[in-house]
């Protein structure tokens, strides 16, 4: 009888064992998995050393991380990163998260189409607590550097667009459109005849290179504090036709 119930217990615990109790859970969601989580980063203890070498033989996970090809869709993803993005570094990958007003679904959607295409993965789309943001994000090793932005707070950064959009007008109309489409906003009030099409940040480098875009398609913004404006309301119509402010035509 003892011998039954020892084996009962351990064929038990087997099975628990296998079913495995962190299944399902995260650092962020259980405090025991970021417990063993921490303990491991202390120790350099990588758990997963050898399932990411298989995984890279089997084209699992990539190995080799080139530039992004350049094109529309990644001048466009720059200009809106540089808005609304965010690049944080962990210490084995980074994360490009790009945040967006959860009643603008044409926006989650165009801008998460995007990510796929060019990480070719698929990003995570989160709705975050008490507000009306969602977060589109995405892991990967090196992308402030491939993308040309640098990582955490830019308010003061002095790196701006790269230069292989101001040498295509193309490319900088879409890198125009990624950034009015974070942080822009279009206003009308036709009983006093105002037209408005703004664009407002705190970095000082991304509104000079914001108003030197619509000066060489021949408009004359107007800069003050931390807004480039558009005043002259066949200028605000055409430089929102222009970059196709608001309009979300998928993308193939």
């Amino acid at each position: 009888m003892v011998g039954k119930f020892l084996y009962s217990c351990y064929d038990g615990s087997m099975k628990n064992m296998k079913k495995g109790w962190s299944k399902g859970f995260t650092k962020d969601t259980h405090l025991s998995v970021r417990k063993i989580s921490e303990t491991m980063r202390k120790k350099r203890i990588d758990n997963f050393a050898e399932w990411r070498r298989r995984m890279k033989k089997l084209g699992k996970i990539k190995s080799d991380y080139r530039p992004f090809v350049r094109n529309n869709d990644l001048a466009e993803l720059i200009g809106v990163a540089f808005g609304d993005g965010h690049i944080q570094i962990f210490p084995r990958t980074e994360r490009l998260i790009i945040s967006a007003n959860s009643h603008n679904i044409g926006f989650v959607d165009r801008y998460a189409r995007i990510v796929r295409k060019i990480f070719g993965k698929e990003p995570r789309c989160m709705k975050a607590k008490n507000v009306n943001c969602i977060r589109i994000s995405v892991y990967e090793k090196f992308i402030s550097k491939r993308l040309g932005i640098p990582a955490g707070n830019r308010k003061d950064s002095t790196i701006g667009i790269p230069q292989w959009i101001w040498r295509n007008k193309r490319f900088l109309i879409s890198c125009l459109r990624g950034l009015y489409e974070a942080e822009g906003s279009f206003c009308t009030h036709k009983q006093t005849s105002t037209y408005k099409l703004f664009f407002s940040n705190k970095n000082t480098t991304l509104l000079h290179a914001v108003y030197r875009g619509l000066c060489i398609f021949g408009f004359h913004p107007n800069m003050s504090g931390y807004k480039v404006q558009l005043s002259r309301k066949e200028e605000v119509y055409r430089c929102k036709e222009l970059i196709q402010f608001r309009k979300y035509n998928k993308v193939l």
